[in-house]
């Protein structure tokens, strides 16, 4: 098959209906299975039909060997960091992190022994400069949540490869329709699958891809953490993915459209976006997003953001993003509350930081909400 993102969201991983020959993939609920003549099947082993058709379909578009769906983003990102860090290791992360991350990082390694670094990414030899014997995982986050920096990930994969250390990155923002990590050498991708793969604001759940090697040493572990999905939520994602290339082309058109309009407005102060020609990464964002450049962007308010949101009609005040409908957040109340004021401050987000999730409607009528909800 050729590798167009279009077929392979429509077909990988969807094998229709055996029994009855329909084209769509059927929900199989059940949590008993018979044990013999067969592998053992069971939802905690995420091997039933349903999860295996998602995570299937999740890999080819990733441009991996195997994936594995979890119950949310969180699991998956824990699942995998975990079973690659034991007590007396060390891991680096970049400094501008989703704050349930950066909240999971500094209470539960420390508690387990594991040390981390973290180091400003905007310049990839960070990363090297803060290598140790011990260092076992680089993991990095780009674009970034949420003021949209870029991190050089064939860079920091190629740091991490002299050395014999794993990469994982959160390719939640990106999506794998714009950006493919694993081409540029990262090992582990890692997705909030509660987004852009689920796309309608109406699921939770996460995704892993990576090596067969790899994975085979994850799902050792995710099997003891028992973060597998119910069928209904995997049948669910399969039938989502079919249109990802379809919401995400439209959302990075849009997103595009609106980040030139908000630096027009005197309104608005600082606008992030990658797509953004005077975007400092622009370059390195143009080079590893073949796809396009993304649905998310962030923006200052000089006013009083609340205000503005109150006043919003057509965009939904939402704390999660990547669904077919546009929602907006604060940051300082939703994703980052749990940072302290200094350390919202020193990867630049603001509390009139406004996160916007670009939805899938036309975009001059987001444009004009914008614009009378600043008045």
């Amino acid at each position: 098959m050729k590798d167009s993102k279009l077929t392979l969201s429509v077909h990988s991983g969807s094998h229709g209906d055996p029994q009855y020959k329909g084209a769509v993939t059927p929900l199989y609920p059940s949590s008993a299975y018979d044990y013999e003549g067969q592998a053992i099947l069971y939802p905690r082993y995420y091997n039933t039909p349903n999860l295996k058709a998602a995570a299937v379909k999740v890999a080819a578009l990733e441009h991996g060997e195997a994936g594995l769906m979890f119950s949310s983003g969180m699991s998956a990102i824990v699942t995998g960091l975990i079973t690659f860090l034991k007590e007396g290791d060390h891991v680096i992360f970049q400094s501008d992190l989703y704050g349930g991350t950066y909240y999971s990082v500094i209470t539960e390694l420390p508690r387990l022994g594991i040390s981390y670094t973290i180091v400003d990414a905007s310049d990839s030899q960070n990363f090297a400069k803060a290598i140790k014997p011990e260092t076992k995982v680089i993991y990095i986050e780009t674009p970034s949540n949420p003021t949209l920096k870029i991190t050089d990930i064939k860079a920091v994969a190629d740091i991490a490869k002299a050395k014999g250390i794993i990469t994982m990155i959160d390719n939640t923002f990106a999506s794998p329709v714009n950006q493919n990590p694993i081409n540029l050498g990262i090992d582990i991708v890692a997705h909030s699958g509660t987004k852009y793969i689920g796309g309608h604001s109406d699921l939770c759940c996460g995704f892993l891809v990576t090596t067969h090697a790899l994975m085979e040493k994850i799902l050792s572990k995710a099997i003891n953490w028992g973060g597998s999905p119910d069928a209904n939520t995997a049948w669910l994602v399969e039938r989502s993915l079919k249109t990802i290339v379809l919401r995400v082309r439209q959302q990075n058109e849009n997103a595009l459209a609106i980040a030139n309009f908000l630096k027009t407005d005197s309104r608005i102060g600082n606008v992030f976006y990658p797509g953004l020609e005077d975007h400092p990464n622009y370059a390195t964002a143009k080079t590893q997003m073949p796809g396009g450049f993304g649905g998310m962007l962030s923006f200052e308010v000089k006013n009083d953001a609340l205000a503005f949101t109150n006043k919003l009609k057509l965009i939904k005040r939402a704390l999660s993003l990547g669904g077919v409908e546009s929602t907006i957040c604060s940051p300082l109340k939703t994703s980052h509350s749990k940072m302290t004021a200094a350390e919202r401050a020193a990867i630049g987000v603001s509390d009139n930081l406004l996160r916007f999730s670009v939805g899938i409607e036309e975009a001059e009528d987001l444009i004009d909400d914008i614009k009378q909800a600043l008045g």
